[in-house]
Protein backbone atom coordinates (compact mmCIF):
# COMPACT_ATOMS: atom_id res chain seq x y z
CA UNK A 1 0.00 0.00 0.00
CA UNK A 2 1.02 3.53 -0.56
CA UNK A 3 2.41 5.33 2.45
CA UNK A 4 0.13 8.32 1.98
CA UNK A 5 -3.05 6.28 1.98
CA UNK A 6 -2.21 3.73 4.67
CA UNK A 7 0.48 4.27 7.21
CA UNK A 8 0.30 8.01 7.68
CA UNK A 9 -3.42 8.61 8.02
CA UNK A 10 -4.55 10.62 10.99
CA UNK A 11 -8.31 10.91 10.91
CA UNK A 12 -10.49 12.66 13.46
CA UNK A 13 -13.70 14.73 13.58
CA UNK A 14 -14.26 14.22 9.87
CA UNK A 15 -10.92 15.88 8.98
CA UNK A 16 -8.07 13.79 7.57
CA UNK A 17 -4.40 14.76 7.71
CA UNK A 18 -1.72 12.84 5.82
CA UNK A 19 1.69 12.90 7.50
CA UNK A 20 3.57 12.28 4.27
CA UNK A 21 6.95 13.15 5.75
CA UNK A 22 7.14 9.87 7.70
CA UNK A 23 9.34 7.19 6.19
CA UNK A 24 8.33 3.58 5.57
CA UNK A 25 10.56 2.39 8.40
CA UNK A 26 9.00 4.76 10.93
CA UNK A 27 5.49 3.83 9.83
CA UNK A 28 6.20 0.10 9.95
CA UNK A 29 7.73 0.43 13.40
CA UNK A 30 4.35 1.66 14.64
CA UNK A 31 2.87 -1.79 14.12
CA UNK A 32 2.63 -3.83 17.32
CA UNK A 33 4.60 -7.05 17.52
CA UNK A 34 2.70 -10.18 16.54
CA UNK A 35 1.95 -12.75 19.21
CA UNK A 36 4.62 -15.39 19.75
CA UNK A 37 2.04 -18.19 19.81
CA UNK A 38 -1.71 -18.75 19.56
CA UNK A 39 -3.30 -16.53 22.23
CA UNK A 40 -6.98 -16.15 23.18
CA UNK A 41 -8.23 -12.57 22.90
CA UNK A 42 -11.41 -10.92 24.11
CA UNK A 43 -13.21 -9.08 21.32
CA UNK A 44 -16.05 -6.68 22.11
CA UNK A 45 -18.59 -6.12 19.36
CA UNK A 46 -20.89 -3.13 19.01
CA UNK A 47 -23.73 -3.92 16.55
CA UNK A 48 -24.25 -1.75 13.48
CA UNK A 49 -27.90 -2.03 12.52
CA UNK A 50 -27.98 0.59 9.75
CA UNK A 51 -25.36 1.38 7.12
CA UNK A 52 -26.47 4.96 6.52
CA UNK A 53 -26.31 7.57 9.28
CA UNK A 54 -28.66 9.91 7.45
CA UNK A 55 -31.20 7.42 6.08
CA UNK A 56 -31.63 4.73 8.77
CA UNK A 57 -34.60 3.05 7.06
CA UNK A 58 -32.63 2.37 3.88
CA UNK A 59 -31.24 -1.15 3.47
CA UNK A 60 -30.64 -1.39 -0.31
CA UNK A 61 -27.38 0.00 -1.66
CA UNK A 62 -26.76 -0.63 -5.34
CA UNK A 63 -27.06 -4.40 -5.86
CA UNK A 64 -26.61 -5.11 -2.16
CA UNK A 65 -28.90 -5.42 0.85
CA UNK A 66 -27.24 -4.44 4.10
CA UNK A 67 -27.72 -7.27 6.62
CA UNK A 68 -25.76 -6.10 9.66
CA UNK A 69 -22.34 -5.10 10.94
CA UNK A 70 -20.05 -5.00 13.94
CA UNK A 71 -17.59 -2.47 15.33
CA UNK A 72 -14.90 -4.76 16.78
CA UNK A 73 -12.68 -3.70 19.68
CA UNK A 74 -10.17 -5.35 21.96
CA UNK A 75 -7.92 -4.25 24.81
CA UNK A 76 -5.16 -6.21 23.05
CA UNK A 77 -2.88 -3.72 21.29
CA UNK A 78 -2.03 -6.24 18.54
CA UNK A 79 -5.70 -6.53 17.51
CA UNK A 80 -6.41 -4.86 14.18
CA UNK A 81 -4.64 -4.10 10.92
CA UNK A 82 -6.83 -6.59 9.03
CA UNK A 83 -6.28 -6.59 5.28
CA UNK A 84 -7.57 -10.06 4.30
CA UNK A 85 -10.75 -11.96 5.17
CA UNK A 86 -12.15 -15.46 4.80
CA UNK A 87 -15.42 -16.99 5.98
CA UNK A 88 -16.25 -20.69 5.89
CA UNK A 89 -18.76 -22.25 3.50
CA UNK A 90 -21.77 -21.37 5.66
CA UNK A 91 -20.20 -18.33 7.26
CA UNK A 92 -19.73 -19.59 10.84
CA UNK A 93 -15.92 -19.39 10.94
CA UNK A 94 -13.69 -16.41 10.22
CA UNK A 95 -10.00 -15.90 9.50
CA UNK A 96 -8.73 -12.32 9.19
CA UNK A 97 -5.17 -11.62 8.09
CA UNK A 98 -3.35 -8.78 9.82
CA UNK A 99 -0.58 -6.93 8.03
CA UNK A 100 1.99 -7.70 10.74
CA UNK A 101 2.21 -11.41 9.86
CA UNK A 102 -0.43 -12.77 12.23
CA UNK A 103 -4.06 -13.79 11.94
CA UNK A 104 -7.32 -13.73 13.85
CA UNK A 105 -9.43 -16.89 13.95
CA UNK A 106 -12.92 -16.82 15.50
CA UNK A 107 -16.49 -18.08 15.40
CA UNK A 108 -19.16 -15.65 14.25
CA UNK A 109 -22.15 -15.30 16.54
CA UNK A 110 -25.56 -14.19 15.30
CA UNK A 111 -28.89 -13.20 16.83
CA UNK A 112 -32.11 -12.98 14.82
CA UNK A 113 -30.12 -13.34 11.61
CA UNK A 114 -27.76 -10.46 12.43
CA UNK A 115 -24.10 -10.44 13.40
CA UNK A 116 -23.84 -10.17 17.19
CA UNK A 117 -20.19 -10.90 18.06
CA UNK A 118 -17.13 -13.12 17.85
CA UNK A 119 -16.41 -16.09 20.11
CA UNK A 120 -13.42 -18.40 20.63
CA UNK A 121 -11.19 -15.67 19.20
CA UNK A 122 -7.46 -16.33 19.01
CA UNK A 123 -4.62 -14.42 17.43
CA UNK A 124 -1.55 -16.29 16.27
CA UNK A 125 1.65 -15.65 14.30
CA UNK A 126 2.20 -16.98 10.81
CA UNK A 127 5.09 -19.45 10.90
CA UNK A 128 7.26 -21.09 8.27
CA UNK A 129 7.58 -24.87 8.15
CA UNK A 130 10.80 -24.58 10.20
CA UNK A 131 8.97 -22.73 12.97
CA UNK A 132 10.41 -19.29 12.23
CA UNK A 133 7.93 -16.41 12.40
CA UNK A 134 7.24 -14.50 9.18
CA UNK A 135 7.32 -11.34 11.27
CA UNK A 136 11.05 -11.90 11.86
CA UNK A 137 11.87 -12.43 8.18
CA UNK A 138 11.64 -10.43 4.98
CA UNK A 139 8.08 -11.75 4.65
CA UNK A 140 6.76 -9.49 7.42
CA UNK A 141 4.33 -7.31 5.42
CA UNK A 142 1.33 -9.62 4.86
CA UNK A 143 -1.43 -8.02 2.79
CA UNK A 144 -3.64 -10.59 1.05
CA UNK A 145 -5.32 -13.89 1.84
CA UNK A 146 -6.94 -16.77 -0.02
CA UNK A 147 -8.21 -20.04 1.44
CA UNK A 148 -8.97 -23.09 -0.69
CA UNK A 149 -9.64 -26.40 1.04
CA UNK A 150 -6.64 -27.20 3.20
CA UNK A 151 -4.45 -24.56 1.55
CA UNK A 152 -4.00 -20.96 2.71
CA UNK A 153 -2.17 -18.46 0.51
CA UNK A 154 -0.77 -15.21 1.89
CA UNK A 155 0.50 -12.38 -0.30
CA UNK A 156 3.51 -10.45 0.99
CA UNK A 157 4.24 -6.87 0.01
CA UNK A 158 7.65 -5.18 -0.42
CA UNK A 159 9.51 -8.33 -1.50
CA UNK A 160 6.48 -9.47 -3.52
CA UNK A 161 6.03 -13.08 -2.53
CA UNK A 162 3.28 -15.61 -1.89
CA UNK A 163 3.53 -18.08 0.98
CA UNK A 164 1.46 -21.27 0.97
CA UNK A 165 0.31 -22.72 4.30
CA UNK A 166 -1.44 -25.92 5.26
CA UNK A 167 -4.21 -26.01 7.87
CA UNK A 168 -4.28 -27.92 11.14
CA UNK A 169 -7.32 -29.71 12.58
CA UNK A 170 -8.61 -26.44 14.00
CA UNK A 171 -8.35 -24.81 10.57
CA UNK A 172 -5.45 -22.47 11.40
CA UNK A 173 -2.66 -21.79 8.87
CA UNK A 174 0.52 -23.78 9.58
CA UNK A 175 3.93 -24.56 8.04
CA UNK A 176 4.34 -21.82 5.44
CA UNK A 177 6.46 -22.30 2.32
CA UNK A 178 7.04 -19.59 -0.33
CA UNK A 179 5.87 -20.56 -3.81
CA UNK A 180 7.34 -19.55 -7.16
CA UNK A 181 6.00 -16.28 -8.55
CA UNK A 182 6.47 -14.61 -11.96
CA UNK A 183 9.45 -12.34 -12.49
CA UNK A 184 6.99 -9.56 -13.43
CA UNK A 185 5.83 -9.46 -9.82
CA UNK A 186 9.29 -8.55 -8.58
CA UNK A 187 9.11 -5.32 -10.58
CA UNK A 188 6.13 -3.97 -8.63
CA UNK A 189 6.66 -0.87 -6.48
CA UNK A 190 7.98 -1.66 -3.00
CA UNK A 191 4.79 -0.53 -1.30
CA UNK A 192 2.45 -1.53 -4.13
CA UNK A 193 2.39 -5.32 -4.11
CA UNK A 194 -0.35 -7.93 -4.04
CA UNK A 195 -3.40 -6.55 -2.28
CA UNK A 196 -5.77 -9.29 -3.44
CA UNK A 197 -5.61 -13.07 -3.78
CA UNK A 198 -8.23 -15.63 -4.75
CA UNK A 199 -8.50 -19.19 -6.05
CA UNK A 200 -10.74 -19.54 -9.10
CA UNK A 201 -13.65 -21.96 -8.47
CA UNK A 202 -14.55 -24.99 -10.56
CA UNK A 203 -16.98 -23.12 -12.82
CA UNK A 204 -14.31 -20.59 -13.82
CA UNK A 205 -12.31 -21.00 -17.05
CA UNK A 206 -9.28 -20.69 -14.74
CA UNK A 207 -10.53 -23.32 -12.28
CA UNK A 208 -8.07 -23.94 -9.46
CA UNK A 209 -5.67 -21.14 -10.45
CA UNK A 210 -4.39 -18.69 -7.86
CA UNK A 211 -5.16 -15.11 -8.95
CA UNK A 212 -3.44 -12.02 -7.54
CA UNK A 213 -3.91 -8.29 -8.09
CA UNK A 214 -1.54 -5.51 -7.06
CA UNK A 215 -2.70 -2.14 -5.79
CA UNK A 216 -1.99 -0.40 -9.07
CA UNK A 217 -4.26 -2.80 -10.96
CA UNK A 218 -1.78 -5.27 -12.43
CA UNK A 219 -3.13 -8.80 -12.15
CA UNK A 220 -1.43 -12.18 -12.25
CA UNK A 221 -2.59 -15.72 -12.95
CA UNK A 222 -0.02 -17.23 -10.61
CA UNK A 223 -0.61 -20.98 -10.98
CA UNK A 224 -2.15 -23.43 -13.40
CA UNK A 225 -1.68 -23.97 -17.12
CA UNK A 226 -2.69 -20.44 -18.19
CA UNK A 227 -0.27 -18.25 -16.26
CA UNK A 228 0.26 -14.64 -17.27
CA UNK A 229 -0.84 -11.09 -16.54
CA UNK A 230 -3.94 -8.94 -16.95
CA UNK A 231 -5.03 -5.44 -15.94
CA UNK A 232 -7.80 -4.04 -13.79
CA UNK A 233 -9.01 -0.76 -15.27
CA UNK A 234 -8.83 1.91 -12.56
CA UNK A 235 -11.32 4.77 -12.32
CA UNK A 236 -12.24 7.64 -10.00
CA UNK A 237 -9.23 7.24 -7.76
CA UNK A 238 -9.99 3.71 -6.54
CA UNK A 239 -7.37 1.02 -5.96
CA UNK A 240 -7.98 -2.72 -5.58
CA UNK A 241 -7.69 -3.95 -1.99
CA UNK A 242 -9.14 -7.48 -2.27
CA UNK A 243 -10.98 -9.96 -4.46
CA UNK A 244 -13.24 -12.95 -3.93
CA UNK A 245 -14.85 -15.39 -6.32
CA UNK A 246 -18.50 -16.38 -6.49
CA UNK A 247 -19.40 -20.03 -7.09
CA UNK A 248 -20.24 -19.30 -10.75
CA UNK A 249 -16.75 -17.93 -11.38
CA UNK A 250 -17.59 -14.23 -11.29
CA UNK A 251 -15.07 -12.09 -9.43
CA UNK A 252 -15.97 -9.45 -6.85
CA UNK A 253 -13.41 -6.66 -6.53
CA UNK A 254 -13.13 -4.54 -3.40
CA UNK A 255 -11.67 -1.11 -4.04
CA UNK A 256 -10.78 1.77 -1.74
CA UNK A 257 -9.85 5.41 -2.18
CA UNK A 258 -8.80 8.16 0.17
CA UNK A 259 -8.78 11.94 -0.03
CA UNK A 260 -7.75 14.57 2.49
CA UNK A 261 -11.21 16.11 2.71
CA UNK A 262 -13.41 13.17 1.68
CA UNK A 263 -11.86 10.50 3.86
CA UNK A 264 -12.28 6.87 2.82
CA UNK A 265 -14.44 5.62 -0.01
CA UNK A 266 -15.34 2.01 -0.80
CA UNK A 267 -16.53 0.39 -4.03
CA UNK A 268 -17.40 -3.14 -5.14
CA UNK A 269 -17.32 -4.29 -8.77
CA UNK A 270 -18.49 -7.58 -10.23
CA UNK A 271 -16.50 -9.01 -13.15
CA UNK A 272 -18.00 -11.78 -15.29
CA UNK A 273 -16.16 -15.09 -15.26
CA UNK A 274 -15.85 -15.06 -19.05
CA UNK A 275 -13.95 -11.73 -18.93
CA UNK A 276 -11.15 -12.97 -16.66
CA UNK A 277 -7.99 -14.25 -18.26
CA UNK A 278 -4.45 -13.54 -19.40
CA UNK A 279 -4.23 -10.32 -21.41
CA UNK A 280 -7.66 -9.13 -20.30
CA UNK A 281 -8.61 -5.61 -19.18
CA UNK A 282 -11.13 -6.01 -16.40
CA UNK A 283 -13.80 -3.41 -15.67
CA UNK A 284 -17.04 -5.00 -14.48
CA UNK A 285 -20.20 -3.49 -13.06
CA UNK A 286 -20.28 -1.37 -9.91
CA UNK A 287 -22.56 -3.14 -7.43
CA UNK A 288 -21.91 -0.83 -4.48
CA UNK A 289 -20.24 2.53 -3.89
CA UNK A 290 -20.14 4.14 -0.47
CA UNK A 291 -21.48 7.56 0.42
CA UNK A 292 -20.12 9.91 3.10
CA UNK A 293 -22.99 8.96 5.44
CA UNK A 294 -22.11 5.23 5.40
CA UNK A 295 -20.52 3.33 8.27
CA UNK A 296 -17.22 2.50 6.55
CA UNK A 297 -13.54 2.89 7.29
CA UNK A 298 -10.42 1.67 5.49
CA UNK A 299 -12.17 -1.37 3.97
CA UNK A 300 -9.50 -3.87 2.85
CA UNK A 301 -10.73 -7.44 3.32
CA UNK A 302 -13.45 -9.20 1.34
CA UNK A 303 -15.13 -12.61 1.65
CA UNK A 304 -17.99 -14.29 -0.21
CA UNK A 305 -19.98 -17.29 1.01
CA UNK A 306 -23.43 -18.84 0.56
CA UNK A 307 -26.24 -19.07 3.08
CA UNK A 308 -29.04 -21.06 1.53
CA UNK A 309 -30.04 -19.23 -1.65
CA UNK A 310 -28.22 -16.02 -0.69
CA UNK A 311 -24.76 -14.89 -1.73
CA UNK A 312 -23.30 -13.06 1.27
CA UNK A 313 -20.54 -10.47 0.89
CA UNK A 314 -18.48 -9.53 3.97
CA UNK A 315 -16.01 -6.65 4.37
CA UNK A 316 -13.48 -5.90 7.10
CA UNK A 317 -11.49 -2.72 7.67
CA UNK A 318 -7.83 -2.15 8.45
CA UNK A 319 -7.55 0.34 11.32
CA UNK A 320 -3.76 0.58 10.90
CA UNK A 321 -3.55 -0.32 14.62
CA UNK A 322 -4.75 3.22 15.29
CA UNK A 323 -7.70 2.66 17.63
CA UNK A 324 -8.10 6.31 18.56
CA UNK A 325 -8.72 7.44 14.98
CA UNK A 326 -9.94 4.41 13.01
CA UNK A 327 -12.21 1.42 13.51
CA UNK A 328 -12.24 -2.29 12.80
CA UNK A 329 -15.57 -2.83 11.07
CA UNK A 330 -17.08 -6.12 9.91
CA UNK A 331 -19.96 -5.51 7.47
CA UNK A 332 -22.27 -8.06 5.86
CA UNK A 333 -24.43 -7.70 2.74
CA UNK A 334 -26.62 -9.92 0.58
CA UNK A 335 -26.17 -9.74 -3.19
CA UNK A 336 -29.51 -9.19 -4.88
CA UNK A 337 -28.62 -9.57 -8.57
Amino acid sequence: MRLLSRRNLLIGGGVATAAAFLSDKIALAQRPQAFGNATPVVVRAEPISRLSNTDPDRNRFGSLLFRSGLDLKSETSAFGGFSGLWRSAKGQDLIALADNAQFLKARIETADGRLSGLSDAIMAPLLFDNGKALRRSRYYDTESLAVSGKAVFVGVERNHAVVRFGRNKAGSPIEGVPISVPKDMKGLPSNGGLEALGVAPQLSPLAGALIGIAEGGKGFVLTGSRQGTFEVVRANGYDVTDLAFMDNGDMILLERRFSIFGGFGCRLRRVASSAIGVGARLEGDVIYESEPSHHIDNMEGLAVHREGSETVISLISDNNFNTSLQRTLLLEFALTA
